[in-house]
């Protein structure tokens, strides 16, 4: 009888732990399917290809989080504007998971409609696109960096929405990060401004536009991780771009990143005119009234 009653609590052991490890695998499989949304959403948002332009040399990189989905809402892109110039800009939605994703396309094609009726103003783009997505009402919220290159007259006008700043480095040696004024972060208050700052290229040298997951991790203040960075560019600007952004995501493994981290290089030959050893030197350029609105 004792033998019995052992044999069938054995039995219901091993019926509980049966179940228990389907459920399991059904967890595993529905998270699995979440990734790979993730990742379909991802990939489909960031764009097939990069512009470039006579002396101009464009290239980026992403790679995923390491925590949560191993996805989330960095993003990078570059398009043609109307009047002929090009238009390059990274960005950082905050989290990690599907919401994350979507929410990166939908501020990416938000940007790209802006740009195509706005007017090819950084200010005026970032300030537009801002407005759109705070009247969307989502809880979420999105760093960025747009650039305006003109191949007619070899300048990069850009803006920042609470974004970290672009790295630059120029084949005399000099280089740097960007410490331009910005604006707020993108979908957090109606109305806001974002200054201009025009950078004339006026020698070689190459600038790279990231989110901050290249340049920090849990160990590596963002400082040290952007001083790296423009070490890279300025050690390597022989490089081919592809070769140059490989190092820079290079950095990021080297930060032992948590987050999710993108980088756009435009390395440049500098003006026809001007095709011999130097840098980018930058002026600053007061924004019209209105943040850069026209």
């Amino acid at each position: 009888m004792g033998r019995h009653a052992r044999s069938a609590s054995a039995d219901d052991l091993l019926t509980r732990l049966g179940q228990l490890t389907a459920r399991a695998r059904e967890e595993i499989e529905v998270q699995r399917a979440r990734i790979e949304l993730a990742e379909v959403l991802q990939r489909g948002m960031l764009p097939a290809a990069l512009p470039t332009a006579p002396g101009l040399h464009v290239a980026a990189r992403y790679a995923p989080a390491r925590n949560g989905l191993d996805i989330g809402g960095d993003w990078y892109d570059g398009f043609r504007l109307p009047d002929g110039s090009l238009a390059f800009c990274v960005g950082d939605v905050q989290g990690h998971d599907v919401e994350a994703a979507a929410f990166m396309g939908q501020a990416r094609i938000v940007l790209r409609a802006v740009a195509a009726t706005a007017g090819t103003d950084p200010g005026l783009i970032l300030h537009t696109a801002n407005d759109l997505l705070v009247a969307m009402d989502s809880r979420l919220f999105a760093t960025c960096t747009f650039v305006r290159f003109d191949p007619a007259t070899w300048s990069v006008h850009g803006a920042r929405a609470g974004h970290t700043g672009a790295v630059w480095a120029g084949a005399d040696g000099r280089r740097g990060v960007q410490e331009d004024a910005g604006g707020l972060p993108l979908a957090v208050q109606e109305d806001e401004d974002y200054p201009v700052t025009r950078h004339r290229l006026t020698q070689p040298g190459a600038l790279a536009l990231l989110t901050d997951g290249v340049v920090e991790g849990p160990t590596v203040a963002q400082e040290e991780g952007l001083a790296e960075v423009a070490r890279v560019l300025g050690d390597h600007l022989e490089d081919d771009p592809e070769t140059l952004a490989d190092r820079i995501m290079d950095v990021a493994e080297h930060t032992g990143h948590t987050d999710d981290a993108a980088v756009l290089v435009l390395r440049h030959d500098g003006p026809p005119t001007a095709r011999r050893p130097g840098t980018a030197e930058a002026e600053r350029q007061q924004p019209p009234a209105g943040g850069g609105r026209v």
